[in-house]
């Protein structure tokens, strides 16, 4: 993507289901968890550059002993920072006592981070600032074993005043507002109201506190404390947690919007965001890894059994299409399949832009996640030519001169744009600032004539700041025919809400062309008061919003009338003709066929939730307010 979109958080937990020595004796390391986790951390690092943690418990130790370690980073490589801090104190301890790395067990007893359980986490700071303290995972203390809680997650809550407000309501005097505190304080009501259930229950029982410790692991019903929890949510969630004495969850939002997979084998237990992270570090074919249903929660007891439980009632799935088009790794088998299909799909669009000039047309695209829609547009093409060539050996008399000219033409792929990872725009006067932007991509010399068109395939155009200010000035450079930039994506028209850093409105250079649109015919006063008003009322209502006022805004307009005018917003210092394509509602939909949650581009958002959010953003643009809208 042109333009730096800031995604939430990646999760990553271990279970391991064998004592530590099993897995010293088998991969000859004691280690074997932690080392799992760099690597399953480390390949989720593309969710997450500001921030990670690490935390693991230990299992049946003794009173006294410490069984939970946890160790974050907000530090330029985090990651690495993370693990340093762990590899050093194991190996400050085994150096004074040598003795301990043959003995996998009393090494657990004496280092930290050395469990059976380990949950893992990178974060994007998309709100808040970038402090330790807003980094995951958290930890909710408590000298009752069964009562400490660690929560990591991927996710946003719309909700969080009205879920902050029943933390109060009960009795609570929270810390803080933000919504991962939230969501872990919610949690723990319902845990400490459980656990003092079944420990009343134990008493009337017999059972003296000693023994009643593992009777409550065993009766502890976590799916039954989810429920109760998130029973109020309204968000896209992908939550993680570890119970002190050794359960572990995993829950999924209603509506599936965040991406959740997980495996389990004799050895291991493991879920991570991504697919394609757990089939890497742990060498497993793709049938062996499953997704987590919407509403569900995977529980890990710590007795080993591992069940699926509903724990919210499932809505009609909307996984976010924009994490196939963008966030997740591209080396996922459906990922990759989508993205090219998105490319290829929108090549009769391009044939029109260029008017079937494919011999003085060339094509490449901007690094790198628009890579793969490439592939897919080029071969397209390849099949196009194959069929004009087919086309003209079925006819009676064919043209053997048209066959030669056809198949000596091949598409023209050129690498043209290469960004400069070196070059930081650290110069904030603006004057300054805008020349430093304007040269964080390099160009490609001579392969492009002025008789060419220039075709540049990106994945998705959402602020079209670097577009402006970078990549069409350096492109405008080759002096093109005319230059075609091509978005795999559809017109990203309202804000998300769930994760993904895109809050305002007026940042859309969709929402920026519609205003445009709206001034050339002399309605834009009449819309804007008229959304205003609607979204005022909704605000108003003691009911949950289920309509997005916003809409209105761009329903007068094809999206070629919005495409063209994106265009001439963006291209209006520059000499060469511009020309812009986006993905259609259609074939996203075509492309992504389990993936349907489109809210940025058709405004259908899956929560009511997300209608509260974008009509407050746009009371926040009307009233003049740089603000989030959640």
């Amino acid at each position: 993507m042109s333009d730096a979109i800031k995604h939430e958080c990646g999760i990553a937990l271990i279970r391991l289901k064998k004592p530590l020595k099993y897995y010293q004796e088998k991969y000859g390391s004691s280690l074997y968890g932690i080392n799992k986790m760099y690597l399953m951390m480390e390949k989720q690092h593309n969710r997450g550059q500001d921030g990670a943690g690490f935390a693991s418990i230990k299992f049946d130790m003794g009173p006294g002993e410490r069984y939970i370690s946890r160790v974050r980073s907000c530090e330029s490589q985090p990651i690495q920072d993370v693990f340093n801090q762990i590899s050093s104190r194991i190996q400050e301890t085994i150096t004074e006592n040598p003795s301990l790395k043959s003995d996998p067990e009393a090494l657990k007893k004496n280092v930290p981070y050395l469990g059976e359980l380990m949950l893992g986490h990178v974060r994007y700071g998309t709100f808040g600032k970038n402090s330790i303290e807003s980094v995951h995972p958290f930890l909710r203390q408590n000298n009752w074993m069964h009562r400490n809680l660690i929560v990591a997650g991927n996710f946003n809550m719309t909700n969080v005043n009205e879920l902050f407000e029943n933390l109060v309501a009960l009795g609570q005097h929270p810390k803080e507002k933000a919504d991962t505190i939230t969501a872990m304080e919610n949690i723990g009501h319902f845990l400490d109201d459980a656990v003092a259930k079944i420990y009343r229950k134990l008493k009337r029982e017999g059972f003296n506190k000693f023994q009643a410790s593992p009777q409550i692991a065993e009766r502890l019903n976590i799916a039954k404390v989810l429920s109760k929890a998130a029973k109020n949510w309204d968000g896209g969630f992908t939550m993680a947690g570890m119970i002190g004495h050794g359960d572990a969850f995993v829950l999924r939002d209603p509506a599936g919007i965040r991406p959740a997979f997980y495996c389990e084998n004799e050895e291991v237990v493991v879920v991570a965001s991504e697919r394609p992270v757990i089939q890497t570090v742990f060498n497993l074919p793709i049938d062996e890894i499953k997704e987590l249903d919407p509403g569900c929660a995977l529980v890990i007891k710590k007795s080993g059994n591992v069940s699926i439980e509903k724990v919210l009632t499932p809505l009609e799935k909307k996984s976010c299409s924009f994490e196939r088009i963008y966030f997740s790794r591209g080396s996922d088998a459906s990922i990759y399949a989508e993205r090219k299909k998105l490319g290829e799909l929108l090549f009769p669009q391009i044939r029109e832009a260029i008017q079937n000039d494919l011999k003085n047309t060339v094509f490449s695209y901007i690094p790198n996640t628009a890579e793969t829609s490439f592939y897919g547009l080029v071969g397209e093409a390849q099949r196009y030519l194959q069929d004009q060539i087919m086309e003209e050996l079925e006819q009676d008399e064919f043209d053997k001169d048209q066959i030669k000219t056809l198949l000596n033409l091949s598409p023209r792929i050129e690498k043209i744009a290469i960004k400069d990872a070196k070059l930081r725009t650290f110069i904030t006067a603006d004057n300054s600032r805008d020349d430093l932007v304007a040269h964080v991509y390099d160009i490609t010399y001579g392969v492009v004539t002025p008789q060419d068109n220039l075709v540049i395939v990106d994945d998705s155009i959402v602020r079209g700041t670097t577009l402006r200010q970078s990549i069409l000035t350096m492109l405008a450079r080759l002096n093109p025919k005319q230059i075609v930039v091509v978005s795999s994506a559809p017109q990203i028209r309202y804000p998300d809400c769930y994760g993904i850093d895109m809050a305002k409105l007026e940042d859309f250079i969709a929402f920026q062309a519609a205003l445009k649109l709206h001034e050339d015919r002399g309605t834009l006063k009449e819309v804007l008061d008229q959304i205003y008003s609607a979204c005022q009322q909704s605000a108003a209502s003691d009911e949950s919003e289920s309509t997005n006022h916003v809409k209105a805004l761009y329903e007068p307009f094809k999206a070629q009338e919005i495409s063209d005018k994106i265009a001439e917003l963006l291209s209006s210092t520059i000499s060469s003709p511009v020309k812009i394509i986006f993905q259609t509602i259609e074939g996203l939909h075509q492309s992504c066929p389990d993936h349907k949650g489109d809210w940025y581009f058709t405004g259908n958002y899956p929560t009511p939730g997300g209608n509260r959010v974008v009509n407050r953003a746009f009371m926040n643009f009307y009233e003049g307010k740089s603000e989030r809208a959640y």
